[in-house]
């Protein structure tokens, strides 16, 4: 009964670089190319409950850019939050964990991407806006599917 009355409470905790990988395996020759990169693009996250509400939620963003089959650079990144969520109900909590904190994390890892690959010797990269509302649906579309496949 008393976790019906308990007030919302959403507060970021902490925001970290959770690990960070950064290569550039055919340099220096890479360098004497043209410039007109493939990239490819790939975004992950999951999350775990640690204790009294406390939630570590990890987005892992990795980009490849090639110059035709050679690779200019690699770079993966998980950015992490410690967030407390308390007073939600099961059917808040999945999209709070699984769109609204992945929403915070990103402009932190896109700027972390963004400093390594300047710092790599490579123009800048700026990763575009991700509605992560609408990955968190289709991810729920996926589920069901799959679900409903199953059944079947």
């Amino acid at each position: 009964m008393a976790e019906d009355t308990q007030e919302k409470q959403f507060i970021i905790q902490k925001l970290y670089v959770k690990d960070v990988s950064f290569e550039t395996p055919n340099s220096p020759v890479i360098f004497t190319q043209q410039w007109e990169p493939k990239v490819e693009f790939n975004l992950a996250s999951n999350a775990q409950g640690l204790e009294n509400g406390l939630y570590e939620v990890g987005l892992t963003v990795t980009v490849t850019v090639k110059l035709e089959e050679k690779t200019a650079y690699l770079v993966e990144l998980t950015q992490a939050g410690v967030f407390t969520v308390n007073g939600f109900s099961e059917q808040e909590l999945a999209p709070m964990i699984g769109s609204y904190c992945p929403t915070i994390l990103f402009p932190y890892a896109r700027e972390a991407v963004s400093d390594l690959v300047i710092k790599g010797g490579f123009p800048p990269l700026l990763l575009a806006p991700v509605n992560f509302d609408a990955l968190y649906m289709q991810h729920l579309q996926q589920q069901n599917n799959q679900t409903s496949n199953t059944l079947n």
